[in-house]
């Protein structure tokens, strides 16, 4: 695949062909103008109902971004499009590498050091057309290119989508192939960033008749390669006897001799590149004129080098790294639809298979400073065995490599759209896997640790013995089965103006975990040993009450949904929706290790497993269209209650060595939002969304040990205390400017974003800074300016045109106090090119 779509010369190139092609064998006619003669605002036409309805006639809160609005907004990347729409927000720590969050429904998340495999699953549902792709950690980061919308869907859509979506879904929505149509679409970019080394991107797509009104096929190729930002300066790392490795192990007297370690080989500006790759093709073929099978075939590559956040004490943009980092993420994805008619009734099956595979490394030199780690990096009888005591290269990293494979299968009938009765139904079935190998790799010249490899008997996703030097490692198989049986019924109370929809969906899942945790603890050569001792098989567990066995439940329930929707006048919905949403339970990698001097020891043992959480939402929502559908005003207003919320927790001086996850605090959220479309004149448009959210928590459980009594508060700030990643405001605004000049048609574009200040977490205190940061506010500003004519489109951008510098993810995952800021302030030329046979 890297060699078909490796380069941007590639990508030239099937663009050359792409244009020599269309010249030989079609005509060029006009690319579609600019608007400016109409007057009104363009209808969305979506399917977040499993039915082809106008936005403005879904009675639910929803964002749909059109093919268009993504090429004027120049959005290729998750990241792009979220400054649009302000109720998602990510703990964002570079590409594919964070996970998604809706309404500020979000507590804390792990570092991305073994998320796939102990991290909870998501609870925004992430779709490529009717596959979910979501993984723990790192959402799947799909690139838009030839995407005809995305759909953002707000509040629980457990009904129709499942455990994924307990708090909304974002639905990439691609061009399918078109019978009898030739087209194509051609585009370049280059691009300057401030601090940081220049981008290219291009992509090219096709659509081509094979036989009439009975076979198509569509294809397109993208390659954009990105210019780092973040620039890794010179550094020094010297053990200091304020470390808490050397105070407890060396009185706070650093061992004579222990080597420093340089960083001189690694240090570069723009540290950070990042490049994607990719294909996708579909084929359509009509059987007659009520059946057709549409097929496709995905692509994609990201590679993603160094980091993606700075240290604020070393500088603007400047971080220090002491060994390679970089995140290597592949998917493909083969999807199918077959859809038609029995009688009245619309069937589709539907069935997708995704594997995705990653591979990270991020330099982990600062955990050297914590307090375990001596044990591993140093020698002596202050530490373990006899000798004079001694420490080694403080040098760390840490490795994660996870699979992730998701087959899955739906049904549905749909009754006719005009019926004063109309019904969705179906039956839904999934193998959701992921496999994960998290390595911690340190004390590399420390000799006399045993060879680490899984333990005999268990599952296993990567049988081999570790590298030298691996001292902890997780080897880790999870997932669950679901099957469900899912519908909505739709009854107009009065035709057209009054409609009562209810839905429910019944689901069991079959959830599982296995594999090993395994640690070097007690290892040196100076006390062989045959199998670690401090080594867990997960596929035979010993729980709380004494038994034994695997790790697995059985998760059965239904989640629904009521639906009142009025149209009072012409051109004005209201709504109010009641709806429910779940996220599965899961189970923890062992019990870990808990100190004597702990206050909670032999008081409180690590759960072996958490339950599901639950969201219930109530919402009254409008849509409202004016003046001869010249301005559109939408919004909502609702009330979220998220109880037994799945809390992460890591805090070795109480809890252990291992983070865990349980049920803990529950939450709610109140918030309003809204968005505005005025087409104030023929040649001006302006847009404008909006979200305020107020979350707390209401309630403050204890945390209950072994023996059946509390053992210490959650660590959160308590009752009245806010979500993560939940700014009270946040809010955008661009005009567009459409005119004539000459031969030419012509545009300027100007935008603003604002999003205030919001903490990086609910926890307070761990094993990290603490990391409940506040992460301050910001506003950043866009424009463009660009030409039609013809088949050709020119375009001039600026991005974050102030280079300001927000503050998108505040933490300390790698011992660090890191930020994670926006792009700096970028300058791009696109040109593109299109074509439509005749």
């Amino acid at each position: 695949m890297q060699q078909f779509v490796g380069s941007p010369r590639v990508a030239a190139a099937v663009t050359g062909c792409l244009l020599a092609a269309r010249l030989a064998h079609a005509q060029t006619v006009p690319a579609t103008p600019p608007s400016i003669d109409t007057g009104k605002l363009e209808d969305i036409v979506v399917t977040a109902t499993r039915r082809t309805e106008n936005l403005q006639d879904v009675p639910i809160t929803m964002t749909a971004l059109t093919g268009a609005t993504l090429n004027q907004l120049n959005v290729e990347t998750l990241d792009d499009y979220l400054r649009y729409v302000p109720n998602i927000n990510t703990a964002n720590k570079g590409p594919g590498q964070s996970e998604v969050y809706m309404r500020g429904l979000s507590t804390t998340q792990f570092g991305n050091q073994g998320a796939a495999g102990s991290g909870s699953f998501p609870n925004v549902a992430i779709y490529l057309d009717d596959q979910s792709v979501q993984l723990p950690g790192k959402n799947l980061d799909i690139y838009a290119a030839d995407i005809e919308r995305i759909e953002i869907l707000e509040g629980p859509q457990g009904t129709l989508y499942g455990a994924g979506a307990q708090a909304g879904a974002v639905r990439y929505i691609t061009n399918k192939a078109k019978l009898d149509v030739t087209e194509g679409y051609a585009s370049a970019a280059y691009e300057t960033t401030a601090h940081g080394d220049p981008s290219g991107r291009a992509q090219a797509v096709i659509n081509l008749p094979l036989i009439p009104n009975t076979l198509a096929v569509r294809a397109v190729i993208y390659d954009d390669s990105r210019g780092g930002y973040i620039h890794n300066v010179p550094g020094t790392f010297t053990r200091q006897p304020t470390d808490p490795g050397i105070v407890n192990y060396f009185g706070g007297v650093v061992p004579p001799g222990s080597p420093s370690l340089s960083n001189s080989a690694l240090v570069s500006n723009a540290y950070n590149p990042t490049t994607y790759t990719g294909a996708r093709a579909s084929a359509l073929w009509q059987f007659n004129d009520d059946w057709h099978l549409l097929i496709e075939q995905s692509y994609q590559n990201l590679e993603a080098d160094g980091v993606y956040s700075y240290a604020p004490a070393l500088g603007d943009l400047n971080v220090q790294q002491y060994n390679p980092s970089y995140d290597r993420d592949r998917f493909e994805d083969t999807a199918w639809t077959l859809e038609g008619r029995v009688g009245p009734l619309k069937a589709v099956y539907t069935g997708g298979y995704l594997d995705r595979n990653t591979n990270q490394q991020t330099d982990y030199t600062a955990y050297s400073r914590a307090t375990f780690v001596t044990y591993y990096q140093c020698n002596g009888p202050a530490v373990y065995g006899t000798g004079k005591n001694i420490c080694y290269s403080p040098s760390a990293t840490w490795q994660d490599i996870a699979r992730n494979t998701h087959q899955s299968h739906e049904l549905r009938v749909t009754t006719p759209d005009e019926a004063r009765i109309r019904a969705v139904g179906g039956l839904f079935w999934e193998d959701y896997k992921v496999q994960d190998s998290t390595n911690y790799q340190t004390g590399q010249e420390a000799a006399g640790f045993y060879p680490l490899a899984p333990l005999p008997g268990t599952t296993q996703f990567d049988p081999n013995p570790r590298a030298p030097g691996v001292v902890f490692f997780d080897d880790i198989t999870r997932g669950y089965t679901q099957k469900a049986v899912f519908g909505e019924v739709a009854f107009d109370i009065v035709p057209k103006t009054l409609t009562l929809t209810v839905g429910t969906r019944f689901y069991d899942m079959d959830n599982y975990e296995r594999g090993s945790k395994n640690s070097a603890y007690g290892c040196r050569n100076l006390n062989p040993c045959t199998n670690p001792p401090y080594s867990e098989n997960l596929n035979e567990v010993t729980f709380a009450n004494g038994t034994t066995g695997p790790l697995q439940n059985t998760i059965t329930g239904h989640k629904s949904k009521v639906n009142l929707s009025w149209k009072p006048i012409d051109g004005t919905l209201l709504y109010f929706t009641y709806s429910e949403g779940f996220r599965p339970g899961g189970f923890n990698r062992g019990q870990g290790v808990i100190s004597t001097s702990s206050p909670v020891y032999d008081k409180f043992t690590i759960p072996s497993s958490y339950n599901t959480d639950e969201l219930k939402n109530y919402e009254i929502g409008w849509k409202t269209t004016w003046f001869n559908n010249r301005l559109q005003v939408n919004g909502a207003m609702y009330e979220e209650k998220w109880s037994n919320v799945q809390l992460l927790i890591y805090d070795p001086t109480l809890y252990g060595n291992l983070g865990f996850l349980t049920n803990g605090p529950n939450y709610r959220v109140r918030g309003l939002e809204g968005e505005v479309v005025w087409r104030a004149t023929d040649e001006l448009t302006v847009t404008s969304s909006f979200a305020w959210n107020q979350s707390e928590q209401v309630n403050d459980p204890q945390l209950i040990g072994s023996n059946g009594t509390p053992v210490s508060l959650f660590p959160t700030a308590g009752i009245g205390s806010p979500l993560a990643e939940c700014p009270p405001f946040a809010g955008n605004i661009r005009a567009r400017y459409e005119f004539t000049l000459g031969n030419y048609n012509a545009y300027a574009q100007v935008a603003g974003q604002h999003t205030d200040h919001s903490y990086a977490s609910v926890i307070t205190q761990g094993a990290f800074e603490p990391p409940n940061q506040n992460q301050a506010p910001y506003s950043t500003y866009d424009a463009a300016l660009g030409a039609t004519k013809d088949s050709w489109d020119l375009e001039l951008y600026g991005e974050n045109l102030t280079d300001t510098r927000a503050q998108l993810y505040v933490n300390g995952f790698d011992y660090v106090h890191l930020v994670t800021p926006n792009r700096p302030r970028t300058i791009g030329l696109r040109m593109s090119y299109r074509f439509k046979g005749v």
